[in-house]
């Protein structure tokens, strides 16, 4: 395991480096994030369909329990039960367009991790950097549990547990705990836990902060310790819910699942579920006791618990669902936990907005109206009425909004016309609009994956290292 050590703090001094002018040390978060020894438990494995480029290269890394998509490229690199999804790589000759101009792509987009420590992390390739159209790169970088890099080609940077950079080119910044951050390019800059900031250019600017004694019961995160909380303490119990769905070669699928909606294989099924036509159901998503109505989709670690879903949901990367009834077209972001109980069920009407990374945690039952824009931490009544807004009303907004922990400023329509925009592309996109000839999607082409799994070494300096392995069609 010599070389596997050397490899660890080969990439946590790189990272220090990038981050010498924030002075943040990540060399305590890096020795304890995950024991060594769990690098040789769990397998690799890559994902084979006629209908995504295949072009894999892993070279001097370590890749326990992670999955693979697309073309994608690991250098020097530790990742640990990460998934690297290469679902929308642009191709050779597509076009796009950027400040007037038109840009054609010179080869294939291909997803290259370099110098990186991944943990559990998610990383997407649907990258908006004109500057980098054919890679997207996640270099220097440590990110830690159930990080989101969504869209966001990122070098020399740190993410703390269950942060999301989401369409956003990131440079050496430090990125604390459930922290979301889109805003088109940043450097050398350091969120405090909780932040949550969407920021177009010219258009608007969107700042929240979490109350840090509130969130903290959450995810508390210390460096040379596991994160804790109730984030960690709901994924732990239902940890062993996985084990079987890794374990196990062949898995029947689940009966009564139309022929245009898509399980993952890798996703978690309990009894008593209703899957409608047009359901996308992606990696490592959990699922129990809910109905999932028409194009509704839960995406790459979303849970789903006890809850009814209308149709033409969107249940972003990392959410969580629990003993709740959502409307048509409710829109749910990155890693929000939104936890009802069975008797007093939280209720959120149709084309409601939850901004990524919000809390919503009752003990009473609470309905928010349809057509609404929710945000931050909410507990009640009163904290529904300060962390919310009717769409029309927040979209009348021309200059500065300060309510609570939350500063707006700019134009409320061109970020409510961006939310709802990017809702329909991610409806386009996963097959939810499906009419059985037109808009194919996610829902539609993943059907038919075939799964290929790869070991480490077992034993001696290399142990839980990966042989250089090619894979191409």
């Amino acid at each position: 395991m010599k070389a596997l050590k050397s490899l660890l703090d080969r990439i946590a001094q790189r990272v220090n480096i990038n981050l010498r002018e924030l002075e943040f040390d990540v060399m305590p978060i890096a020795h304890h994030l995950v024991p060594l020894k769990q690098m040789t438990k769990f397998y690799a494995f890559y994902g084979i369909t006629p209908n995504h480029s295949l072009s894999l290269e892993f070279r001097h890394s370590s890749l326990a329990g992670s999955y693979f998509l697309g073309r994608c490229r690991t250098n020097h690199s530790i990742l640990y039960k990460t998934d690297v999804r290469g679902d929308e790589l642009q191709k050779k000759g597509a076009t796009f367009t950027f400040n007037g101009h038109t840009l054609t792509l010179a080869e294939d987009e291909i997803i290259d991790v370099q110098d990186s420590y991944l943990v559990k992390t998610l990383v997407h390739s649907y990258s908006h950097d004109p500057e980098s159209r054919e890679r997207f790169f996640v270099t220097n970088t440590l990110s830690c549990h159930y990080a989101n890099i969504h869209g966001s080609p990122t070098d020399g940077s740190f993410l703390g547990p269950f942060a999301t950079v989401d369409l956003t080119t990131m440079y050496d910044c430090a990125i604390g705990a459930y922290c979301y951050i889109q805003a088109g390019e940043i450097g050398h800059f350091h969120a405090d836990p909780g932040m949550v900031w969407a920021r177009s250019r010219g258009d608007f600017n969107f700042v929240y902060h979490h109350p840090l004694d509130r969130l903290k019961p959450y995810i508390d995160f210390v460096p040379g310790k596991a994160p804790t909380g109730v984030f960690m303490d709901f994924l732990e119990v239902r940890k062993k819910d996985f084990e079987r769905v890794f374990d196990v070669v062949n898995l029947q699928r689940p009966k009564g699942i139309p022929s245009n909606a898509s399980l993952d294989r890798y996703a978690v099924i309990k009894p008593k579920m209703h899957i409608a036509e047009n359901v996308l159901v992606a990696q490592r998503a959990y699922l129990e006791n809910s109905y999932l109505g028409k194009g509704a989709n839960a995406q790459e670690n979303c849970y789903i618990i006890n809850s009814r879903l209308e149709g033409d949901n969107v249940t972003a990367h990392g959410a969580k669902i629990i003993d709740a009834d959502l409307g048509n077209r409710v829109f749910v972001g990155f890693n929000s936990f939104l936890r009802g109980c069975p008797h007093c069920r939280l209720t959120i009407g149709s084309g409601t907005i939850v901004m990524p990374h919000t809390i919503i945690d009752i003990d009473r039952p609470l309905t928010i109206p349809a057509n609404h824009f929710v945000w931050g931490m909410i507990a009640d009544e009163a904290d529904l009425a300060q962390n919310s807004m009717p769409l029309e009303d927040f979209a009348r907004i021309d200059g500065r909004l300060y309510r609570g922990n939350l500063l707006f400023e700019g134009s409320g329509a061109a970020f409510v016309a961006a939310f709802q925009k990017r809702i329909e592309h991610i409806l386009l996109d996963n097959g939810a609009l499906f009419d059985g000839k037109r808009y194919k999607g996610h829902a539609q082409r993943n059907q038919n994956i075939s799964v290929n799994t790869i070991q480490p070494y077992p034993e001696g300096r290399l142990k839980g290292m990966y042989p250089t392995i090619l894979i191409q069609p």
